[in-house]
């Protein structure tokens, strides 16, 4: 079963209106405006996991990262190649 859908009333700019029914056909009008609002959404508490999060890495705190992730990354892999059996 899909999930319940409730109807809202919203009111928006009437050339919005317009374009979404000229180019949207009237049975998919409400879905694509639920799919629309949910990327925008998504997009939003992105934003502010991030704004919420900065700064939470401390570069005292890991001291290993300091010449770069790349070379971190490198260092990680040379020693695991080194440790492989053949």
């Amino acid at each position: 079963m899909g999930t319940a859908v409730k109807q809202a009333n919203f009111l928006l700019p009437e050339d919005l209106i317009e374009d979404l029914r000229k180019n949207i056909s009237k049975r998919q009008q409400s879905k694509f405006v639920a799919n629309a609002l949910k990327k925008e959404l998504q997009m939003l508490r992105l934003k502010n996991a991030i704004k919420e999060s900065f700064g939470a890495w401390k570069d005292k705190e890991h001291p290993e990262l300091k010449e770069g992730t790349d070379a971190f990354v490198r260092r990680l892999r040379k020693s695991s190649r080194l440790n492989r059996t053949r």
